[in-house]
């Protein structure tokens, strides 16, 4: 845990512009999006008030917002938690994940350029962490890529939906114990995706991410079921 608190301790100076739990809040969901916090992790107060360098009531004002956003969990006499997911979170999850993404596709005639660009930048990126085999990384591309198609919408109300629903997916993904074997499949068919969008094919684009996202949450509900985490069981 040593080397996660002192990549908390690099976001320090981020605290300075705003309120301070709302900027622990905002700096802890990002590491949960990049999955450096995974879920089940105990946030420690001591340890991420000395790397944060902040009050422990500025910490449980974040934890209250995170708690809000579904992120964390505390228990009783144990702590703080990540969050770990069950499969009616995951369903939930990708109900809403779907109706954002779909109002990104069906706004591509509207779409600004640099909107559009940004789904190809996330799968370039993807794609040259793939090449290194860091699939953890590829799974952070994934999010952002998803986020910019939800972005093509154009509206900075699901923007800001999306940015938070990454974390949840983060922890999500972290249900299926390899993450080659989650996105290596996924890989591909994000490249078909962006190709129909680029095309402007709006009704296949529209097909084809309704396929995937139903394949995506099949699967990661599938290896909660295979690892035994049946409703009720994660925190």
């Amino acid at each position: 845990m040593t080397g996660v608190f002192d990549a908390l301790a690099a976001d320090r100076g981020r605290l300075e512009r705003a309120s301070a739990a709302q900027r622990v809040a905002e700096v802890l969901r990002e590491h949960i999006t990049e999955g450096r916090l995974a879920s089940g992790t105990r946030l420690s107060e001591e340890a991420l008030g000395e790397a944060l360098a902040v009050s422990r009531n500025t910490l449980r004002e974040a934890f209250r917002q995170l708690a809000d956003q579904r992120l964390v969990v505390h228990e009783l006499n144990r702590g703080v938690f990540v969050r770990v997911l069950e499969p009616e979170d995951v369903a939930d999850i990708y109900t809403l994940r779907l109706a954002l993404e779909m109002a990104g596709v069906r706004a591509l005639r509207s779409a600004a350029p640099e909107r559009l660009a940004a789904v190809r930048a996330a799968l370039a990126r993807a794609e040259a962490a793939e090449l290194l085999g860091d699939w953890a990384a590829v799974g952070t591309a994934d999010l952002h890529f998803h986020q910019a198609v939800a972005g093509l919408a154009g509206s900075g109300r699901i923007d800001e939906c999306m940015t938070r629903l990454m974390a949840e997916l983060r922890l999500a993904f972290a249900a299926v114990p390899s993450p080659r074997a989650l996105h290596e499949p996924f890989l591909g068919r994000n490249q078909t995706l962006a190709g129909l969008l680029e095309s402007g094919e709006i009704d296949d684009a529209e097909v084809e991410l309704t396929r995937y996202l139903d394949d995506a949450r099949a699967m990661i509900v599938r290896a909660m079921a295979e690892r035994g985490q049946a409703p009720g069981a994660g925190r």
